[in-house]
């Protein structure tokens, strides 16, 4: 976890991680929504850098190490809608709520493994206590273009 003392744009430089092209909506959404000091983020999926999406059932296509990487991809994603937008991570103060849904077979029991992917990664860029909020983790049983992971989530700005 980085020091409180780094900026959540520092913290992230030193992930080593790059942000994929933040997506553009594909219905009849907006892709977050700002409500006076919360930042709403609409259900992303695990964008790749080259534009693609990460496909596959958990527990069938991919296993849970694969799922969790795809959890962090969407962390990513969320991570570029934000840049994107708000200019800045460093306009985040603190994550409060991720909903998780895991793409998977009927007998997988472990998404909120899974979603550690995302919730590491949050936890990594805006410290153990503002970067952990509260978070559902629930298995589906398809989620739009065959994606494992879709993850929305809830920030509070500065």
């Amino acid at each position: 976890m980085q020091p409180d003392t780094l900026s959540p744009e520092n913290a992230f430089a030193q992930t080593g991680l790059s942000l994929p092209p933040a997506p553009q909506p594909l219905g009849v959404y907006k892709p977050y929504l700002i409500d006076g000091k919360y930042l709403y983020i609409s259900g992303h999926g695990p964008v790749q850098d080259d534009k693609s999406l990460i496909t596959g059932r958990v527990g069938d296509d991919l296993d849970r190490e694969q799922g969790k990487l795809a959890a962090r991809q969407v962390g990513l994603t969320i991570l570029s809608t934000i840049k994107t937008n708000l200019g800045s991570l460093d306009r985040v103060k603190r994550v409060i709520k991720v909903l998780g849904m895991v793409g998977c077979t009927a007998d997988f029991e472990q998404h909120p493994y899974v979603i550690n992917g995302c919730s590491e990664l949050f936890a990594a860029v805006w410290g153990a206590d503002n970067g952990v909020g509260v978070r559902s983790a629930v298995g589906m049983g398809s989620l739009p273009g065959n994606i494992p992971v879709e993850i929305e989530a809830l920030f509070e700005l500065i």
